[in-house]
């Protein structure tokens, strides 16, 4: 009644009688009379405090207050009477940070209806005043934790005031923002409660991250099409940046992923980047993936890319931009997970990047086959260098990745890279007989897995040469170097080089040229180890002859002959002893003897270039030696061709339009380096110069029939054509016999001499040269007797067998063929048949299959 006349209104005094608990049950329904009274003229101070202390003075009664609270605040917002709904947030805010002992949870479950009533309604201010006040309810750290409360309505409401499309952009934009605090505030109350777990699950992950990613992408959409970005302010009423805050929101749920929900992080981003076909192009995408690498713990970082991978593998039949644009994510990811731990996924990475190398490659074989099969050239063409693209991307991810492994990680990368290399002569090549595209697949894939392996090695530094070039992975790269092919000859030239130049020397080397002064470069050089000198003992014969090999072949370029002078430069800086030194001159003078004999006739550019890396090998390895009597007279023959045949210099014959010889003089030995001049300047203390004298031949292999000539793959089979008429008349055959014709048959005096000097050279070959060269000797002689008896041994077979097939044919048209029914036989004048079955029949072995 007193508040109905306005007069005004005390609060009862406490009976004597009553107890306490009465009293202050009394009080608050007074004060909460006393709130409602006042919410037309905003919310009282005193009032508030007044409620605040009684609610605080009896924290059991705060699930009254909020269902009051919630039933008027319903009401309200039915009626659209939304001063009353801000007045009394604003009161429900207050007393929620005010009251944090156990007994709130009973009106935290008001709260959040209140808060779900505000969401649900259409009005931008509700949405947003809800999601405040969520957000404040979040930052609240309760002491206990909550086993039945969930957040599910939470989680689809926010995402969805994420993707907002009100029309007005200033209200679209609160409510976007309204929405990722929203989400992030959901993040914080759950992600570190363990019994709120359920968030990681696939359906509230599928809500959370592409709502954030939309407005991440959102804005920088604006800003490719260059419209104005999203203001940003401060303040509650001010606007905010979404793309920065859903940033923010992004790395932090990241960053709170623990191992096991890894996967359900990343997956949806995946999801999302196709949906909005963010591939192509992938700036977004390439973002997205900095910011997950750099937001998860380092120790989850195998997890993200594991899911790259496999995301590849089922874009394995797009458009090869797409492809390409996971790859390069993957390159981001890889780069970054490098730096720490990349777990076990090291090899499974290069494995499946190689598989979509080798998919790419035969994707760009089918478009080039259909393209000169149709009339689409265009099109055909550019699928061609999109397939590039992808190829290019996927050597670039798989460089990185190697470069920035441990070298004995690295090691073991290259080793399963060589073992994926088709090689002839092992069952995973493409034979050359095969169809051209065949050819050309298996090239393409070699110089695509070559080119990988050079990305790898780059900045390899490994102690022992055993170590770096075993030989399961040194047989193979030389096996490629035999091809005839210079480009993937230039590519294995280089990978030796980052393998054996540990000292970074070749940069100083660059260039096949006559240097003046070596000693200028300020070349880097350690003493050779032991193990490396054990090294040279096993394979130096193999390095050289791969060497020798391959400067004679005809289609060797510039680029070859400059690989192969920093090959030799290489050798004698890193592994090169007294020793070493020997046998590389004998190797150098070995060539210049090949140019000069030209027994395989080869082009006059080749022999000239020979000449020219000769040359500047040895004015190279004469100042490294450091022997003045050497310099001396390499420098003299370097001087008289300077003179009289510039053309065998490299600053010559490799110049454009260079003239050539129509033959090179073989008498003038001025031009030429002499082996008894170079003996006479290394005899003494330190070199066997007495090895000089014993020509280098190189060791003959099976290499040759697997890996090098067509002729040698091609042949399949042997064909013996045997023509009467090739054959001599025994009439030409018949020498006239005269007494000098006996007297030269009984003298034999110059047979004699003769095997006499072939004694000689044999037993000083056995008594000076290394054992390594004898034993390649040796090696070579029983391979070409085992080759030669298994030739006579096929052809007494084809002989044999052509022998039994004659007698075969002769019998069977003398007679009548048997009758499988019987045989027949005439015997006093009556036709009898002996039948015989089919299995007692005899027949000839060769003639059964």
């Amino acid at each position: 009644g007193e508040v109905c006349r306005g007069d005004p209104v005390t609060p009862p005094p406490p009976p004597e009688k009553t107890s306490l608990r009465v009293w202050l049950k009394l009080m608050v329904s007074f004060c909460l009379f006393l709130f409602y009274f006042n919410l037309q003229d905003g919310l009282s101070k005193s009032d508030m405090e007044k409620l605040t202390f009684y609610a605080v003075s009896a924290p059991e009664k705060l699930d009254r207050i909020g269902a009051y609270l919630a039933e008027r605040l319903s009401r309200d917002v039915v009626r659209h009477r939304y001063g009353n709904v801000v007045i009394a947030m604003e009161a429900l805010d207050q007393l929620l940070m005010a009251c944090h002992s156990q007994s709130i949870k009973p009106f935290v479950e008001s709260f959040l209806h209140m808060v779900a009533k505000l969401l649900e309604s259409r009005e931008p201010d509700l949405q947003v005043l809800g999601t405040n006040s969520f957000v404040k309810f979040a930052n609240i750290e309760e002491d206990t934790p909550s086993y039945h409360r969930r957040y599910d309505f939470f989680v689809s409401q926010f995402s969805a005031m994420c993707h907002s499309t009100h029309e007005d952009p200033e209200t679209r934009t609160r409510i976007r923002v309204a929405g990722i605090k929203g989400l992030q505030g959901v993040v914080r109350k759950t992600v570190n409660d363990e019994l709120q777990a359920i968030i990681w699950e696939p359906q509230h992950m599928d809500k959370l991250i592409p709502s954030m990613l939309f407005n991440m992408q959102d804005s920088e959409d604006l800003d490719r099409a260059g419209l104005p970005g999203t203001p940003s302010g401060a303040g509650q009423d001010g606007e905010e940046n979404p793309a920065a805050l859903a940033e923010s929101c992004f790395r932090e749920l990241l960053g709170r992923a623990a191992y096991g929900n890894m996967n359900n992080a990343v997956r949806p981003v995946l999801v999302h980047l196709d949906n909005h076909n963010l591939w192509d192009p992938n700036e977004f995408a390439v973002s997205c993936f900095r910011i997950i690498m750099y937001s998860i713990q380092a120790q989850h970082s195998h997890h993200v890319i594991q899911q790259v991978l496999n995301h590849l593998d089922t874009h394995k039949r797009t458009t090869p931009r797409v492809r390409a644009g996971i790859v390069q994510v993957l390159l981001e990811t890889v780069a970054i997970a490098a730096k720490g731990s990349v777990g076990p996924t090291v090899l499974e990475v290069f494995n499946t990047l190689l598989k979509h190398l080798r998919m790419s490659v035969d994707f760009e074989l089918g478009e080039s086959s259909r393209r000169n099969s149709s009339t689409s050239v265009s099109s055909g063409r550019g699928k061609e260098s999109e397939e590039r693209i992808v190829q290019n991307a996927i050597i670039q991810t798989i460089g990185f990745f190697g470069g920035n492994l441990p070298d004995y990680q690295r090691a073991e990368v290259m080793m399963f890279i060589m073992g994926k290399v088709p090689v002839y002569g092992t069952p995973c090549h493409t034979l050359d007989t095969g169809s051209s595209g065949e050819h050309q697949g298996t090239k393409r894939i070699q110089t695509m897995l070559l080119s990988s392996l050079i990305m790898v090695t780059s900045g390899f530094k490994s102690k022992s040469m055993a170590a770096a070039l075993p030989p399961p992975f040194l047989d193979p790269l030389f096996s490629i170097s035999l091809m005839e092919d210079s480009e993937l000859r230039q590519l294995v030239l280089e990978i030796l080089h980052n393998i054996i130049d540990r000292h970074d020397n070749r940069a100083k080397l660059r260039g096949i040229r006559i240097i003046p002064n070596v000693a200028a470069l300020k070349i880097k050089r350690e003493k050779i180890s032991k193990q490396d000198v054990a090294f040279m003992k096993k394979h130096g014969q193999q390095l050289y002859r791969h060497i020798y090999l391959g400067c004679k072949e005809e289609d060797n370029v510039h680029k070859n002959f400059e690989l192969l002078f920093t090959t030799l430069a290489v050798l004698t800086i890193e592994l090169a002893n007294e020793e070493v030194v020997i046998d590389l001159i004998r190797l150098a003078v070995a060539l210049q003897d090949m140019v000069l004999a030209n027994e395989e006739n080869m082009p006059m550019f080749i022999r000239c270039g020979i000449m020219a890396l000769v040359a500047a090998y040895l004015n190279f390895l004469s100042q490294m030696i450091a022997n003045p009597p050497f310099c001396q007279h390499v420098s003299k023959v370097i001087e008289l061709r300077n003179m009289d045949a510039p053309y065998l210099l490299p600053e010559h014959i490799f110049r454009d339009k260079c003239p050539l010889p129509d033959s090179l003089d073989k008498e003038d030995r001025l031009l030429y380096f002499q082996t008894s001049n170079m003996a006479e300047c290394l005899a003494g203390p330190g070199y066997n110069a007495e090895r000089l004298s014993i020509p280098y031949v190189p060791q003959v292999t099976d290499e040759d029939r697997l890996t090098r000539r067509k002729s040698f793959v091609d042949t399949v089979s042997l064909q013996i054509d045997i023509m009467a008429n090739s054959l001599p008349d025994k009439v030409s055959l018949a020498e006239e016999i005269t007494f000098e014709t006996l007297k030269k048959a009984i003298d034999t005096t110059g047979l004699e001499e003769q095997e006499r000097e072939k004694r000689r050279l044999v037993i000083e070959k056995f008594q000076k040269a290394p054992f390594e060269e004898i034993a390649a000797h040796c090696e070579s002689k029983v391979t070409r007797k085992k080759t030669a008896f298994k030739k006579r041994d096929k052809l007494y077979r084809m002989l044999f067998c052509e022998h039994f097939i004659i007698n075969i044919v002769i019998i069977l048209l003398d007679r009548p063929p048997p009758s499988p029914s019987g045989v027949v036989s005439i015997s006093a004048g009556h036709t009898q048949h002996q039948s015989v079955p089919v299995y007692e029949m005899k027949f000839p072995d060769l003639c059964v299959y």
